[in-house]
C-alpha cells in the first residue's frame, strides 16, 4: 500500500469524528494498541531530541523497505507516532522522503495540538527523514 493510500485511511478513519475531544480519544486509543518497546531499544541514541516528553523511535531496513518501531512516556504522543509509523512502515527510503504528509493537516492534528506536542510531531518527522535519508544513502 502506497503512503498516499495509508493516508487517505486516516483521513477517512477521522472524519468519523465531529469534534476534537473524539480524536484525542481515538489518538489515545491508537497509542494504547502500540506494543511497548523493549528496554533494550530504549536508549539514548533510540530518543528523538525535541520532544517535551520521551520517544524512542527505531528503524530497520529489510529488503529495500524501512521498518520502523516507536515508544513513549506519554499516551497522546505514542498514539502520533503510532499514526506515523503506519504511514511509513514497509516504505522505501524514496517515498518517505518524498511524501508530504497531507493527512496531518487533513485531520486538523498539527493545528489542534498544544505548541510542545506540534514542535514534538515535528521532531517525529524529522527523525523519520533522518532514518529515510541514512538508508537511502547507505
Amino acid at each position: 500500500m502506497s503512503i498516499q493510500e495509508v493516508e487517505n485511511q486516516i483521513i477517512e478513519e477521522f472524519s468519523i469524528f465531529t469534534d476534537w475531544m473524539d480524536k484525542y480519544e481515538y489518538i489515545i486509543e491508537l497509542g494504547k494498541s502500540v506494543p511497548v518497546l523493549e528496554e533494550r531499544f530504549k536508549t539514548e541514541e533510540n530518543l528523538i531530541k525535541g520532544c517535551q516528553s520521551r520517544v524512542w523511535l527505531g528503524c530497520r531496513e529489510e529488503d529495500g523497505k524501512l521498518y520502523f518501531t516507536a515508544d513513549s512516556d506519554a499516551i497522546i504522543t505514542k498514539g502520533i507516532i503510532s499514526l506515523l509509523i503506519r504511514v511509513y512502515n514497509g516504505q522505501t527510503p524514496q517515498a518517505i522522503l518524498n511524501s508530504d504528509l497531507s493527512f496531518i493537516e487533513a485531520i486538523g492534528l498539527q493545528e489542534n495540538l498544544s505548541p510542545t506536542r506540534a514542535n514534538g510531531l515535528l521532531s517525529m518527522i524529522k527523525q523519520i527523514r533522518m532514518y529515510a535519508l541514512a538508508f537511502e544513502n547507505k
